[in-house]
């Protein structure tokens, strides 16, 4: 197996994950950083050793030898114009979701993908999660007959609210949602959301950036499977990045109950009071492991680029994602349902929405 020079660039909370698991690889012949925080940068270069670190990402993509990159900027809005420049020099791209922040960004990375003949994924994490997979694997085989309906609750602490509300001015349907419907429509495949009615509502985060606490929204599929994901970011800030999720799904011949709560691991001290170890999203190095999903992911896309294989997240689907979340935001706006794909209305009432902010 050949090794490869890779680079990610953002090397915050995921992206620093990204590139502690990329400088373990032996895959990896090269690893290339950048981050615009002086202070994090030299805190990420100590911990991975790598080739090259910049405070300038045109340092990656005027690169020629670097052909695989990670894009874990914040905020958002960063993700389309540089996912863009490295997909136009060439470079694979894992791109942390949202895939852009409007529908046409996200068509123009997927035309120049297909161009250029590199492959193109979108960090939807939560589908190398242990419970996601046997869900994935069980429904494929049939075991729970024709699925009925999939409920899926997600719910974050303030403090990790905070950070993502913060910085940009999304809902929590297009932050935390967007893992459950990612996950959820892939479990469901091939049937495809066709409409989508949500319902939010305001408290602590209201004075902060405007957005919902929670969002509830029900998704009707092409098959007639009811889907119900919640998403909140208000849990008391007891502990920083904690994440707590509960999955139902149920079917003609059986029923999956998923508790990924992560109460099954507390830890208590006398100066931090109880925790919840290994309970974030992306995970966390645990020593010589990793313990989540982020790790996993990222070498995947690597192997994926090497073996020349189809990433587990095709752009396609996590557009159709990116629409949903949109329906989603327009519904809980309008208080009615939003048909799938968007109609000429519909953008127009999102541009409306999106002009009040």
């Amino acid at each position: 197996m050949r090794q490869v020079e890779v680079a990610v660039i953002g090397t915050g909370w995921c992206g620093g994950m990204r590139a502690v698991t990329l400088s373990k690889s032996a895959l990896v012949d090269r690893l290339h950083i950048c981050e615009i925080n002086p202070e994090r940068l030299a805190e990420v270069k100590e911990q991975t050793k790598p080739a090259t670190a910049t405070l300038d990402y045109q340092d990656i993509v005027k690169n020629p030898a670097i052909e695989v990159v990670y894009i874990s900027t914040t905020p958002e809005p960063t993700h389309y114009p540089i996912a863009r420049a490295c997909l136009l020099a060439g470079k694979h791209v894992l791109l942390e979701k949202p895939i852009a922040m409007e529908l046409g960004e996200a068509d123009d990375l997927i035309a120049i993908a297909k161009e250029k003949g590199v492959k193109f994924t979108i960090g939807y994490s939560q589908r190398f999660n242990p419970k996601i997979a046997y869900a994935k694997k069980h429904i494929s085989e049939g075991k729970l007959g024709k699925v009925v309906n999939v409920m899926v609750s997600r719910h974050l602490s303030r403090s990790l609210g905070e950070r993502i509300a913060g910085r940009v001015k999304l809902s929590p349907a297009a932050m935390e949602s967007t893992h459950d419907l990612d996950f959820v429509f892939w479990l469901l495949e091939p049937a495809k959301p066709v409409k989508v009615y949500s319902q939010g509502a305001y408290g602590y985060m209201k004075d902060l950036n405007g957005s919902y606490d929670c969002m509830w929204s029900t998704v009707t599929m092409s098959d007639g499977t009811l889907v119900v994901v919640g998403g909140g970011w208000n849990l008391p800030p007891s502990f920083p990045n904690y994440c707590s999720t509960w999955i139902e799904i149920t079917g003609t011949e059986g029923a999956l109950i998923l508790d990924d709560t992560s109460r099954d691991n507390w830890l208590n001290t006398v100066k931090d009071g109880t925790q919840f170890p290994m309970s974030t999203m992306p995970g966390e190095d645990v020593d010589h492991m990793y313990a989540g999903q982020m790790g996993p992911e990222t070498i995947h896309f690597l192997e994926a680029v090497l073996l020349d294989k189809a990433p587990m997240t095709a752009p396609e689907h996590a557009r159709m994602v990116m629409e949903s979340y949109l329906a989603a935001d327009i519904s809980a706006d309008c208080g009615d349902p939003i048909g799938l794909p968007l109609s000429n209305h519909s953008l127009a009432l999102l541009a409306d929405m999106k002009a009040k902010l």
